[in-house]
Protein backbone atom coordinates (compact mmCIF):
# COMPACT_ATOMS: atom_id res chain seq x y z
CA UNK A 1 0.00 0.00 0.00
CA UNK A 2 2.98 2.36 1.30
CA UNK A 3 4.59 1.31 -2.39
CA UNK A 4 1.63 2.38 -4.15
CA UNK A 5 1.11 5.37 -2.63
CA UNK A 6 4.93 6.50 -2.99
CA UNK A 7 4.58 5.73 -6.99
CA UNK A 8 1.29 7.95 -7.28
CA UNK A 9 3.23 10.82 -5.45
CA UNK A 10 6.25 10.39 -7.30
CA UNK A 11 4.36 10.50 -10.89
CA UNK A 12 2.50 13.31 -9.69
CA UNK A 13 5.76 14.98 -9.15
CA UNK A 14 7.00 14.75 -12.44
CA UNK A 15 3.84 15.51 -14.08
CA UNK A 16 4.38 18.75 -12.31
CA UNK A 17 7.52 19.34 -13.24
CA UNK A 18 6.68 19.11 -16.63
CA UNK A 19 3.89 21.00 -16.57
CA UNK A 20 6.20 23.92 -14.67
CA UNK A 21 8.89 23.30 -17.95
CA UNK A 22 6.10 23.49 -20.21
CA UNK A 23 4.70 27.47 -18.78
CA UNK A 24 8.65 28.37 -18.58
CA UNK A 25 9.19 27.67 -22.22
CA UNK A 26 5.42 29.46 -23.28
CA UNK A 27 6.61 32.73 -20.93
CA UNK A 28 10.01 33.06 -22.30
CA UNK A 29 8.68 32.68 -25.67
CA UNK A 30 6.23 35.63 -25.32
CA UNK A 31 8.72 38.31 -25.07
CA UNK A 32 9.26 37.06 -29.56
CA UNK A 33 5.97 36.57 -30.60
CA UNK A 34 2.16 36.66 -29.75
CA UNK A 35 -0.50 34.26 -31.45
CA UNK A 36 -3.79 35.15 -32.05
CA UNK A 37 -6.76 33.49 -33.59
CA UNK A 38 -9.50 34.47 -36.32
CA UNK A 39 -12.78 33.38 -36.80
CA UNK A 40 -12.07 30.72 -38.80
CA UNK A 41 -9.98 28.68 -35.96
CA UNK A 42 -6.51 29.56 -38.08
CA UNK A 43 -3.60 30.62 -36.10
CA UNK A 44 -1.43 33.77 -36.79
CA UNK A 45 1.74 34.17 -35.18
CA UNK A 46 3.04 37.96 -35.24
CA UNK A 47 6.45 38.51 -34.79
CA UNK A 48 6.96 41.41 -32.43
CA UNK A 49 10.48 42.09 -33.66
CA UNK A 50 8.42 43.23 -37.09
CA UNK A 51 6.05 45.53 -35.08
CA UNK A 52 6.63 48.59 -33.18
CA UNK A 53 4.04 49.76 -30.95
CA UNK A 54 2.30 53.10 -31.66
CA UNK A 55 -1.10 54.89 -31.49
CA UNK A 56 -1.45 55.64 -34.98
CA UNK A 57 -1.68 59.48 -36.35
CA UNK A 58 -4.01 61.53 -34.55
CA UNK A 59 -5.44 64.27 -36.42
CA UNK A 60 -6.96 66.09 -33.40
CA UNK A 61 -3.16 66.92 -32.37
CA UNK A 62 -3.07 69.81 -35.19
CA UNK A 63 -3.46 72.77 -33.68
CA UNK A 64 -6.54 74.75 -34.95
CA UNK A 65 -5.66 76.44 -38.52
CA UNK A 66 -2.84 74.43 -39.17
CA UNK A 67 -5.04 72.11 -41.37
CA UNK A 68 -6.27 73.85 -44.73
CA UNK A 69 -8.93 71.42 -45.08
CA UNK A 70 -10.31 68.53 -42.94
CA UNK A 71 -8.22 65.16 -42.66
CA UNK A 72 -9.97 62.59 -44.67
CA UNK A 73 -9.12 58.63 -44.90
CA UNK A 74 -8.05 56.87 -47.94
CA UNK A 75 -7.16 53.66 -49.76
CA UNK A 76 -3.48 54.03 -50.46
CA UNK A 77 -0.55 51.72 -51.73
CA UNK A 78 2.88 51.88 -49.95
CA UNK A 79 6.37 52.19 -51.72
CA UNK A 80 6.59 48.07 -51.66
CA UNK A 81 3.01 47.52 -52.86
CA UNK A 82 1.48 47.05 -49.46
CA UNK A 83 -2.22 48.39 -49.35
CA UNK A 84 -3.21 50.40 -46.20
CA UNK A 85 -5.47 53.56 -44.92
CA UNK A 86 -3.92 56.93 -45.32
CA UNK A 87 -5.28 60.14 -44.61
CA UNK A 88 -4.88 62.96 -46.78
CA UNK A 89 -3.51 65.62 -45.06
CA UNK A 90 -3.52 69.13 -46.42
CA UNK A 91 -1.11 71.89 -44.19
CA UNK A 92 -2.06 75.67 -44.78
CA UNK A 93 1.85 76.44 -45.06
CA UNK A 94 1.78 79.01 -42.53
CA UNK A 95 2.83 78.42 -39.27
CA UNK A 96 -0.25 79.14 -36.19
CA UNK A 97 1.92 79.40 -33.44
CA UNK A 98 4.36 81.89 -34.28
CA UNK A 99 4.92 84.47 -36.68
CA UNK A 100 7.48 83.80 -39.09
CA UNK A 101 11.00 85.84 -39.63
CA UNK A 102 13.02 87.98 -39.24
CA UNK A 103 15.63 87.21 -41.19
CA UNK A 104 18.13 89.11 -42.56
CA UNK A 105 19.27 92.42 -40.84
CA UNK A 106 19.43 95.22 -42.23
CA UNK A 107 22.99 97.09 -40.91
CA UNK A 108 26.33 94.98 -39.78
CA UNK A 109 25.34 97.02 -36.04
CA UNK A 110 22.42 95.03 -35.81
CA UNK A 111 22.16 92.57 -33.12
CA UNK A 112 20.76 88.64 -33.25
CA UNK A 113 17.18 90.32 -32.54
CA UNK A 114 17.19 91.74 -35.97
CA UNK A 115 17.76 88.42 -37.95
CA UNK A 116 17.12 84.90 -37.68
CA UNK A 117 20.10 81.96 -37.85
CA UNK A 118 21.95 80.48 -40.66
CA UNK A 119 23.19 76.42 -39.94
CA UNK A 120 25.12 74.60 -42.31
CA UNK A 121 26.11 71.25 -40.86
CA UNK A 122 28.70 72.28 -38.90
CA UNK A 123 26.45 74.42 -36.48
CA UNK A 124 23.90 77.34 -36.17
CA UNK A 125 24.81 80.77 -36.02
CA UNK A 126 22.81 84.33 -35.06
CA UNK A 127 22.76 85.91 -38.08
CA UNK A 128 23.69 89.50 -36.51
CA UNK A 129 26.04 92.39 -37.84
CA UNK A 130 29.26 90.25 -36.47
CA UNK A 131 28.07 87.40 -38.47
CA UNK A 132 27.72 88.90 -41.58
CA UNK A 133 31.37 90.84 -41.29
CA UNK A 134 32.84 87.42 -40.37
CA UNK A 135 31.40 85.29 -43.60
CA UNK A 136 35.09 85.80 -45.33
CA UNK A 137 36.78 83.80 -42.14
CA UNK A 138 34.44 81.25 -41.43
CA UNK A 139 34.32 80.38 -44.87
CA UNK A 140 37.86 81.03 -45.16
CA UNK A 141 37.06 82.89 -48.90
CA UNK A 142 38.07 86.62 -49.17
CA UNK A 143 35.00 86.73 -51.92
CA UNK A 144 32.39 87.63 -49.49
CA UNK A 145 31.61 90.58 -48.65
CA UNK A 146 27.18 91.02 -47.87
CA UNK A 147 27.67 94.78 -46.83
CA UNK A 148 28.10 97.87 -48.59
CA UNK A 149 30.81 100.82 -47.66
CA UNK A 150 27.92 102.22 -45.40
CA UNK A 151 27.65 99.22 -43.39
CA UNK A 152 24.21 98.33 -45.40
CA UNK A 153 23.73 94.51 -45.52
CA UNK A 154 22.87 93.51 -49.12
CA UNK A 155 19.17 91.54 -48.88
CA UNK A 156 16.76 90.83 -51.65
CA UNK A 157 14.32 93.49 -51.56
CA UNK A 158 11.78 92.83 -54.33
CA UNK A 159 10.41 90.19 -55.43
CA UNK A 160 12.30 89.99 -58.24
CA UNK A 161 15.43 89.47 -57.34
CA UNK A 162 14.32 86.94 -54.39
CA UNK A 163 13.32 85.16 -57.55
CA UNK A 164 16.36 85.54 -59.11
CA UNK A 165 18.47 85.07 -56.00
CA UNK A 166 16.45 81.68 -55.20
CA UNK A 167 16.68 79.72 -57.86
CA UNK A 168 19.72 77.18 -59.03
CA UNK A 169 21.92 79.36 -61.11
CA UNK A 170 21.52 82.65 -58.98
CA UNK A 171 22.12 86.04 -60.48
CA UNK A 172 25.65 86.97 -60.56
CA UNK A 173 24.04 90.36 -59.40
CA UNK A 174 22.60 88.40 -56.32
CA UNK A 175 25.70 86.90 -55.35
CA UNK A 176 26.80 88.01 -51.60
CA UNK A 177 23.19 88.86 -50.53
CA UNK A 178 21.27 87.73 -47.71
CA UNK A 179 18.45 86.01 -49.72
CA UNK A 180 14.80 86.13 -47.79
CA UNK A 181 11.27 85.48 -48.77
CA UNK A 182 8.01 87.38 -47.80
CA UNK A 183 4.72 85.76 -47.60
CA UNK A 184 3.57 88.87 -49.69
CA UNK A 185 5.77 87.56 -52.19
CA UNK A 186 4.14 84.56 -52.64
CA UNK A 187 1.00 83.98 -55.10
CA UNK A 188 -1.43 86.02 -54.47
CA UNK A 189 -0.15 86.98 -51.31
CA UNK A 190 -1.44 83.57 -49.96
CA UNK A 191 0.54 80.84 -48.01
CA UNK A 192 1.07 77.40 -50.49
CA UNK A 193 -0.39 75.04 -48.81
CA UNK A 194 0.89 71.05 -49.43
CA UNK A 195 -0.90 68.30 -49.17
CA UNK A 196 0.65 64.86 -48.24
CA UNK A 197 -0.76 61.48 -47.61
CA UNK A 198 0.41 59.27 -44.56
CA UNK A 199 -0.09 55.74 -43.16
CA UNK A 200 -2.95 56.00 -40.83
CA UNK A 201 -1.01 52.97 -38.64
CA UNK A 202 2.54 52.98 -39.27
CA UNK A 203 3.79 50.06 -41.32
CA UNK A 204 7.56 48.65 -40.50
CA UNK A 205 10.26 48.70 -43.45
CA UNK A 206 12.53 46.27 -44.06
CA UNK A 207 15.38 48.45 -43.47
CA UNK A 208 15.28 52.34 -42.44
CA UNK A 209 15.44 54.52 -45.90
CA UNK A 210 16.19 58.67 -46.52
CA UNK A 211 14.21 60.57 -49.35
CA UNK A 212 15.39 63.63 -50.93
CA UNK A 213 11.20 64.94 -50.57
CA UNK A 214 9.72 65.99 -47.66
CA UNK A 215 10.00 64.63 -44.23
CA UNK A 216 6.95 64.92 -42.33
CA UNK A 217 4.64 67.95 -41.07
CA UNK A 218 4.39 69.89 -38.35
CA UNK A 219 1.34 70.20 -36.10
CA UNK A 220 1.19 73.97 -36.86
CA UNK A 221 0.58 73.50 -40.91
CA UNK A 222 4.37 73.81 -42.00
CA UNK A 223 6.07 71.54 -44.49
CA UNK A 224 9.37 69.91 -42.89
CA UNK A 225 11.39 69.84 -46.05
CA UNK A 226 14.68 67.86 -46.21
CA UNK A 227 17.97 69.43 -46.07
CA UNK A 228 18.84 72.50 -47.40
CA UNK A 229 21.36 72.91 -50.31
CA UNK A 230 23.93 74.27 -48.51
CA UNK A 231 26.62 73.81 -50.63
CA UNK A 232 25.19 74.96 -53.93
CA UNK A 233 23.74 77.99 -51.35
CA UNK A 234 27.31 78.82 -50.41
CA UNK A 235 29.08 78.57 -53.83
CA UNK A 236 26.91 81.40 -54.82
CA UNK A 237 27.97 83.37 -52.04
CA UNK A 238 24.62 83.91 -49.96
CA UNK A 239 22.89 83.07 -47.39
CA UNK A 240 19.89 81.53 -47.33
CA UNK A 241 18.61 82.94 -43.88
CA UNK A 242 16.22 80.82 -41.81
CA UNK A 243 13.86 82.44 -38.94
CA UNK A 244 14.75 81.44 -35.31
CA UNK A 245 11.85 78.74 -36.39
CA UNK A 246 14.34 76.86 -38.34
CA UNK A 247 12.17 77.77 -41.71
CA UNK A 248 12.25 80.28 -44.34
CA UNK A 249 10.30 80.48 -48.14
CA UNK A 250 11.11 79.54 -51.79
CA UNK A 251 8.98 81.13 -54.65
CA UNK A 252 8.12 77.46 -54.96
CA UNK A 253 6.78 75.80 -51.53
CA UNK A 254 6.04 79.20 -49.69
CA UNK A 255 7.37 78.60 -45.79
CA UNK A 256 8.96 75.59 -44.61
CA UNK A 257 11.14 73.76 -42.12
CA UNK A 258 14.61 72.90 -42.45
CA UNK A 259 15.55 72.81 -38.97
CA UNK A 260 14.25 72.12 -35.21
CA UNK A 261 14.57 74.73 -32.78
CA UNK A 262 11.43 74.38 -30.32
CA UNK A 263 8.82 75.90 -31.82
CA UNK A 264 5.01 74.01 -32.99
CA UNK A 265 5.55 71.54 -30.05
CA UNK A 266 2.67 70.59 -27.74
CA UNK A 267 2.48 71.57 -24.39
CA UNK A 268 2.74 68.04 -22.96
CA UNK A 269 5.93 66.97 -22.20
CA UNK A 270 6.79 63.52 -20.37
CA UNK A 271 9.39 63.40 -17.82
CA UNK A 272 12.98 62.85 -19.45
CA UNK A 273 11.54 63.25 -22.91
CA UNK A 274 10.70 66.76 -25.12
CA UNK A 275 7.53 67.20 -26.95
CA UNK A 276 5.87 66.14 -29.60
CA UNK A 277 5.53 68.36 -32.90
CA UNK A 278 5.53 66.73 -36.06
CA UNK A 279 4.54 63.76 -37.83
CA UNK A 280 6.70 62.14 -40.04
CA UNK A 281 5.54 60.79 -43.45
CA UNK A 282 5.39 57.14 -42.13
CA UNK A 283 3.08 58.28 -39.61
CA UNK A 284 5.51 58.10 -36.89
CA UNK A 285 5.80 60.85 -34.38
CA UNK A 286 8.31 63.31 -34.31
CA UNK A 287 9.32 65.11 -30.93
CA UNK A 288 12.47 67.84 -30.40
CA UNK A 289 15.63 67.03 -30.02
CA UNK A 290 16.86 65.62 -26.88
CA UNK A 291 19.39 67.30 -24.53
CA UNK A 292 21.81 64.86 -24.25
CA UNK A 293 21.27 62.06 -27.18
CA UNK A 294 24.05 59.90 -26.02
CA UNK A 295 22.07 59.13 -22.59
CA UNK A 296 19.27 57.41 -24.28
CA UNK A 297 19.03 54.37 -26.62
CA UNK A 298 18.58 55.46 -29.98
CA UNK A 299 17.91 53.74 -33.05
CA UNK A 300 19.72 55.21 -36.26
CA UNK A 301 17.11 57.28 -37.30
CA UNK A 302 17.15 58.65 -33.76
CA UNK A 303 14.07 57.22 -32.61
CA UNK A 304 13.23 54.67 -29.58
CA UNK A 305 9.78 53.52 -27.98
CA UNK A 306 8.57 54.18 -24.53
CA UNK A 307 5.78 53.20 -22.42
CA UNK A 308 3.64 56.15 -22.99
CA UNK A 309 4.25 57.19 -26.07
CA UNK A 310 5.57 53.92 -28.29
CA UNK A 311 7.58 54.40 -31.03
CA UNK A 312 9.19 58.55 -31.95
CA UNK A 313 11.47 60.10 -33.55
CA UNK A 314 13.51 62.84 -32.23
CA UNK A 315 14.88 65.88 -34.41
CA UNK A 316 18.38 66.01 -34.96
CA UNK A 317 19.41 69.84 -33.60
CA UNK A 318 19.23 72.54 -36.27
CA UNK A 319 22.97 72.45 -36.75
CA UNK A 320 22.45 68.84 -38.74
CA UNK A 321 20.41 70.77 -41.77
CA UNK A 322 18.47 67.46 -41.31
CA UNK A 323 15.20 67.44 -39.20
CA UNK A 324 14.40 63.39 -39.53
CA UNK A 325 17.45 61.44 -39.77
CA UNK A 326 15.71 58.59 -41.81
CA UNK A 327 12.79 56.55 -41.73
CA UNK A 328 12.19 53.11 -40.22
CA UNK A 329 8.45 53.09 -41.94
CA UNK A 330 7.00 52.72 -45.52
CA UNK A 331 5.80 55.43 -46.80
CA UNK A 332 3.62 56.22 -50.13
CA UNK A 333 4.99 56.54 -53.07
CA UNK A 334 5.38 60.33 -54.59
CA UNK A 335 4.02 61.42 -51.72
CA UNK A 336 6.74 63.17 -50.03
CA UNK A 337 6.99 66.15 -52.75
CA UNK A 338 9.61 67.78 -54.00
CA UNK A 339 11.28 68.59 -50.60
CA UNK A 340 11.66 72.35 -50.53
CA UNK A 341 12.06 73.63 -53.70
CA UNK A 342 15.22 73.52 -55.94
CA UNK A 343 17.96 70.85 -55.34
CA UNK A 344 20.33 73.69 -55.47
CA UNK A 345 20.26 77.59 -55.36
CA UNK A 346 19.81 80.55 -53.17
CA UNK A 347 16.65 79.53 -51.93
CA UNK A 348 16.77 75.84 -50.46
Amino acid sequence: MKTKLLTRIRRVQVASLVLAFLLLLSACGSGDSSTTTDGSGDTTVTSTAETMSSSGVDVGLFFDGALAEDATTEACILSDGTETTCYRITVAGDPVTYETGPFCPETIADSADAGGIWFDGNGVYDIDGDFIVGLADLYDDDNWMMYDEDGNVLVTETLEEFEAAARPDVDPALQNHCVEGRLEWLEGGEPISTTVLIPVEPVLADSASTTNGNLGVTLDGVVIAASAPVDAILAAYTIAAFDDCGGHYNPFDGYHLHGAVGCSELDEISEGDTAMFAYAMDGFPVFSPLHDADAFDLDECNGHETEEHGYHYHANGAEENQVIECLIGKTVAGAEGPGGGPPAGGGG
